[in-house]
């Protein structure tokens, strides 16, 4: 294992309970359900589907596509990322006092947008191999982070909803930056599919394992990420998206014929 970290206490006080907090300080992530209403919850799939629409231009949000597993030759959209800079819904969404609340209170102090990302998984689309997210370089920006995972499409086993483990809340990476968790690294730890629904929430920290299978049903499976790290550890958004727009651009942005390896 690498260089552990001291791992933050949830505070009490905040819009989770004390036994999702309790969860998350025993395993590094824990389901909050029904944290959006129904409604709040169309909203959000109202404005995904803005984000589809919307036309694909250089500098501003980031589309990426993949080849589809279930027809040959089709090109899918896997995700959408730098999003929120660019529509006032999910800007708000990302400043809501209930989300940041919940963060901070997993977290332990004050927090800030790291990235964000809608994780589309169309029919078809791939699913992601055991990892940590701290795994991807994140350790250059900040030590830790929190991911609140918003539901907005059901998200069950068969069309590829998140696994996380039953393990003991991780201190350190695992296995090394940019490379999946291999079997044999994953041997002691048992995953557990977490179905979600509309409106649901789904947080994790930055060395919680979890994986997800491909989508081989008839409909889609849109799942927003919104990453924080503690406000003390500094404002990184603005660079990281620099960074990876420059060493993984989006579609739009590419050369023609020329390979694109993913770091950052």
């Amino acid at each position: 294992m690498n260089e552990t970290l001291k791992l933050s206490v949830p505070m009490e006080a905040g819009p989770l309970s004390a036994a999702d907090a309790a969860h998350y300080a025993e395993t590094g992530w824990v389901a909050a359900r029904g944290f959006y209403s129904p409604e709040e919850a169309a909203a959000i799939s109202r404005w995904t589907d803005e984000l589809v629409a919307a036309p694909e231009v250089p500098g501003r949000h980031m589309v990426y596509r993949e080849d589809s597993l279930l027809r040959s030759g089709e090109r899918v959209i896997q995700r959408i990322e730098n999003f929120c800079p660019f529509h006032q819904g999910f800007m708000d969404l990302v400043r809501d006092s209930r989300l940041e609340a919940a963060v901070a209170q997993l977290m332990g102090g004050p927090v800030t947008l790291f990235k964000d990302k809608i994780n589309f998984k169309m029919p078809g689309g791939a699913g992601f191999e055991p990892h940590q997210d701290q795994q991807a370089g994140w350790s250059v920006y900040a030590p830790i982070f929190v991911t609140a995972l918003v539901c907005i499409d059901r998200a069950t086993e068969e069309n590829g909803c998140l696994q996380m483990t039953d393990a003991p809340r991780l201190a350190g990476l695992i296995g090394e930056e940019w490379k999946p968790l291999s079997a044999e690294q994953m041997a002691k730890f048992h995953l557990i599919s977490v179905p979600t629904e509309p409106g649901d929430v789904l947080f994790f920290d930055s060395y919680a394992p979890h994986a997800s299978e491909a989508n081989m049903t008839a409909a889609a499976r849109r799942i927003l990420y919104l990453t924080y790290n503690l406000l003390s550890d500094g404002d990184h958004c603005a660079q990281y998206f620099a960074d990876k727009r420059a060493n993984f651009p989006p579609d739009v942005e590419r050369e023609p014929g020329k390979n694109y390896k993913f770091r950052v």
